[in-house]
């Protein structure tokens, strides 16, 4: 079978690019979510997960600098009727960062119908995207951050705001993990990000894509439409090292040339820590948002965009919509995600 990792023009592929990470308290729960394949960007192929690929969701504990818990989701070809049988494996202690372990099967199921079994519910399928920013403003903060300049909202009118992201649609992995799992109780200190990865002519794998932090990709490295970045195949840990004082800069000279704050070199520095690893802080059964006066997980309501922009150009930011422009997109219930 074709792998694809072939031609470059293989890995550009929707099915492996992740929109979205979120994680937020469910029903006596960390839920955790991953979008991949919107339908918005030029880099989606076809519907459905692919089926050479991994999708995994990791967890860190109490601030450590590699996980010890993994969630392994894989799909099979599409059946006739498209759906795609799935599993869902579990990887702990070393073996949750290894490639090479096959870890316990928990769950097999199919997309589009939910999977359960001993506190874990998993769904997968396509949905409508609950994510929402007018991607014109986006725009604006690209070009400042691209060139160090001053951020210029003289001509953004947030009231005439619209949703780029209206009636597009994602392929979203929902996990559910119970309060009574051995290591995601409540008052546990995790910090998650996601991974896709995919089968190598070699025999290994390889990570295509990651995610931790919101906004990280479209802010920071927004034409890396054919995963050719190396922050796509680094762990983690080794962010900070590798572009903190990168991306502490390209802060600097954005805050400098707008004026807001008298220790620009400070202030990026204090963002690059921040952000770095790039991995999504949670407290198991707390509140989850990401917002301005705190980073928690993040819901499918969250403006994590406007938090986002407005940390990186150290000003306001105001995004001109409200969680209420998608909240026929999401629920309260399990799978929490509106399925198309």
């Amino acid at each position: 079978m074709s792998h694809h990792l072939d031609t470059p023009l293989a890995a550009q592929n929707g099915q492996l690019f992740i929109d979205d990470l979120y994680v937020f308290p469910g029903e006596r729960s960390t839920v955790f979510v991953m979008d991949v394949n919107s339908d918005i960007t030029g880099v989606y192929a076809q519907p459905g997960f692919h089926p050479e690929a991994r999708y995994e969701f990791k967890v860190h504990f109490d601030g450590a600098d590699f996980e010890t818990l993994t969630y392994r989701v894989s799909f099979d070809e599409p059946g006739p009727d498209g759906t795609q049988t799935l599993r869902l494996h579990v990887l702990t202690g070393d073996e949750a960062r290894q490639d090479s372990a096959d870890g316990d099967l928990v769950l097999e199921g199919r997309t589009g119908e939910t999977a359960a079994a001993d506190g874990t519910r998993i769904w997968a399928g396509r949905v409508s995207d609950p994510f929402y920013i007018d991607l014109s403003l986006l725009a604006i903060v690209n070009g400042a951050v691209a060139k160090g300049a001053a951020v210029d909202l003289s001509d953004w009118r947030p009231h005439e705001a619209q949703n780029s992201f209206t009636g597009t649609t994602v392929e979203s992995i929902v996990l559910e993990v119970s309060h009574e799992h051995a290591r995601l109780r409540p008052g546990t200190r995790t910090g998650v990000w996601c991974a896709t990865k995919l089968a190598t002519d070699a025999g290994g794998w390889r990570q295509i894509n990651r995610g931790g932090h919101p906004m990280m990709w479209p802010i920071f490295w927004p034409g890396d439409t054919d995963f050719t970045n190396p922050a796509n195949t680094r762990h983690p840990s080794e962010d900070l090292a590798a572009v903190g004082e990168l991306i502490a800069g390209q802060v600097a000279a954005v805050v400098a040339a707008t004026g807001t704050c008298a220790d620009p070199d400070g202030y990026g520095r204090t963002v690059a820590r921040q952000l770095f690893p790039d991995v999504l802080p949670y407290v198991v059964g707390t509140p989850a948002t990401y917002g301005f006066a705190t980073r928690n997980g993040r819901t499918l309501a969250d403006n994590a965009p406007e938090a986002m922009l407005s940390l990186v150009t150290d000003t306001a930011v105001p995004a001109g919509l409200k969680p209420s422009v998608a909240h026929h997109l999401r629920t309260d219930r399990f799978p929490y995600v509106v399925p198309v």
